[in-house]
């Protein structure tokens, strides 16, 4: 029996097997939802004689949809055009996977579910006793306890995992610097930066070397390549300035308040998640594409658990998409 899970998001749709293939393909939902079902065949015939088909999403939120719901309903129209008629589940938060039909019965189970699957995966790394997932994506930080390899959220939809300090809407390469501190340091001051999507937190980390350069994508916040150049001037604008009048080395400090910035949010929300559990985390688990910024948070908790990597455990394509593939080994496995 093979299968494949696709984790359909607002900016990115990942895809993986459960055992080899692992992939991810930028895609931006909110701009083009009519070409989802395109996509998602797309990334189906990229899987050699699959005939099981597991969908997870996080895209109902795309502002495209008037509702949470209408984007459910969307997504999983889409995704059934794009089986051909392969048998196809849907994953809920409460770690069913059900036909698109029973999902489409109570939509907010089958919203944002894919720190679900994640988290059950991670699990079995952390089977003993407290433990704790840092998932730090290009858009958002999930935070997730575990007890016994478990997981034991407060919340299980957005607003309620933000409320509960679960989810953190930030992230390593989508977040505005405008959203994570409101100055830069520039010639011994702090300015005010622009309210405006001048610049994320990708120039951050492209600057500070810890994501590398990647000059064929360019879903940057000008739209030009991602290199650490570029990143320069992304910077500089961010408080309405040029290279002519921003430095690199202007920049290099203007990144490493943001990190520090974000570095701080991250790990106050974790410390909040922590302090529900009966014990300090024995274990925590880290993923995704800012797997970097989590191993920094872990440091600053001062608990000095077990860290397991999920790049180490799985390599460096499957953990970006470790949403799809942990789905993948959730269905592969079936109900526990």
């Amino acid at each position: 029996m093979k299968w494949m899970a696709i984790d359909i998001g607002g900016a990115n749709l990942k895809a993986a097997d459960g055992e080899k293939i692992a992939f991810i393909q930028p895609f931006a939902l909110w701009q083009h939802p009519e070409q989802l079902a395109d996509a998602l065949r797309g990334l189906i015939a990229q899987v050699p004689r699959v005939d099981h088909i597991a969908v997870t999403m996080t895209g109902e939120l795309a502002d495209c949809f008037v509702t949470k719901a209408q984007g459910v309903q969307f997504i999983l129209d889409s995704a059934t055009a794009a089986a051909d008629g392969r048998h196809l589940r849907i994953y809920m938060t409460n770690g069913l996977l059900v036909s698109p039909r029973i999902a489409l019965r109570q939509p907010l189970l089958a919203a944002a579910s894919n720190w679900h699957a994640l988290a059950r995966f991670a699990g079995r790394y952390a089977p003993k006793g407290c433990g704790l997932v840092i998932d730090i994506g290009s858009t958002t930080t999930d935070l997730i306890p575990l007890i016994d390899g478990t997981p034991v959220t407060m919340g299980h939809t957005d607003p309620n995992r933000m409320l509960s300090g679960e989810l953190v809407y930030t992230g390593v390469e989508r977040t505005p610097l405008c959203a994570v501190v409101h100055s830069l340091p520039w010639r011994g001051r702090k300015c005010p930066v622009a309210h405006e999507l001048f610049a994320t937190t990708w120039d951050v980390y492209l600057t500070l070397g810890d994501l590398p350069e990647e000059p064929s994508r360019d879903n940057t916040a000008d739209r030009r390549p991602a290199t650490k150049d570029t990143a320069w001037d992304r910077l500089a604008r961010s408080i309405c300035a040029d290279r002519e009048m921003f430095s690199q080395a202007d920049a290099q400090l203007a990144a490493e308040g943001v990190a520090d910035a974000q570095l701080a949010r991250i790990t106050k929300a974790a410390i909040h998640v922590i302090q529900r559990l009966p014990s300090q985390p024995v274990t925590v688990v880290i993923a995704g594409r800012g797997e970097f910024l989590a191993r920094r948070v872990v440091e600053n908790l001062n608990i000095f658990p077990q860290v397991v990597s999920l790049r180490d455990e799985l390599g460096e394509e499957t953990s970006r998409s470790a949403t799809a593939h942990a789905l993948a080994v959730l269905a592969r496995e079936g109900p526990r």
